[in-house]
């Protein structure tokens, strides 16, 4: 028998449109998880963000999490497969974002833990909220321009004015993974700068050939999704998804909202 692996993204698709989980969601996933279907998760969260989120989820194989940077167990949140920048290029991408006034979150591993470093003289109104969200988050980390790229850093994230982040994406991303986007939450613009060649889609087919099964089977929404859709046998669009994902999906289910991912998994399995 064909092992199928599913995997969904998290916001907009499997969380509803408050980025919450449904109970129903969870314990349809739960009990379907219970009767041996191989299911994930790939999101641009990270593993804490996502976790706290879906913590009622009974997961038993690793899951993706910054875009495809890393491959996590979900209960230990150990690294099954990672990528980072090389640190003169990151140095290099911080560099060329401070010359045209464009202030980022370095991500990196320093010491075992995942730190999200900034120089607090350098937050403004694009980049503040971010922070007070995350106000009693421990990986927050206030340094100098000296220190942003201790440790080993995995990414770069830009909430900043919309022409300004254009021409950061237009300059970087021919060298590295560049998403550009507007946040479906707070409305701004972002732009993550990533390794080169990393994606969901990537990750993917890593943690396909790690569970030994044969065939994914990927639910999304927003135009970081499209790269999953490339390397999946099948591949659903969820109602409230970005036309460029519902062009190239196998098929359109209930939105995000009406737990399409959850009901449609049931209605398979039934």
């Amino acid at each position: 028998m064909k092992k199928t692996l599913y995997i969904t993204d998290l916001d907009g698709t499997f969380l509803n449109s408050k980025g919450e989980l449904s109970h129903f969601s969870a314990s349809t996933i739960n009990a379907l998880i219970k009767k041996g279907m191989i299911f994930s998760y790939a999101t641009a969260r990270s593993i804490v963000s996502a976790g706290k989120i879906v913590k009622d989820l009974c997961l038993n194989v690793p899951v993706i999490v910054h875009n495809g940077i890393f491959i996590m167990d979900p209960k230990t949140s150990n690294i099954e497969y990672g990528s980072y920048l090389n640190n003169d290029n990151a140095k290099s991408i911080l560099k060329t974002l401070y010359s045209n006034k464009v202030y980022p979150f370095s991500h990196s591993i320093i010491d075992g833990e995942e730190k999200i470093s900034y120089v607090i003289e350098y937050i403004n109104s694009h980049t503040k909220d971010f922070v007070q969200e995350r106000k009693n988050d421990k990986r927050l980390r206030k340094c100098s321009i000296d220190n942003m790229c201790d440790g080993d850093v995995f990414h770069f994230t830009c909430i900043d004015d919309e022409t300004k982040l254009k021409r950061m994406y237009d300059m970087f991303k021919n060298d590295f993974q560049c998403i550009y986007y507007e946040d479906m939450y707070s409305k701004k613009m972002w732009l993550e700068i990533l390794p080169k060649n990393i994606t969901k889609g990537a990750s993917i087919l890593k943690l396909k050939e790690l569970l030994n099964c044969d065939r994914v089977v990927c639910f999304g929404d927003g135009v970081n999704d499209i790269n999953m859709f490339e390397v999946s046998d099948e591949s659903y669009a969820v109602k409230n998804a970005k036309d460029e994902i519902k062009n190239i999906a196998t098929g359109v289910i209930a939105s995000c909202d009406d737990d399409g991912v959850a009901r449609f998994l049931k209605e398979i399995f039934k």
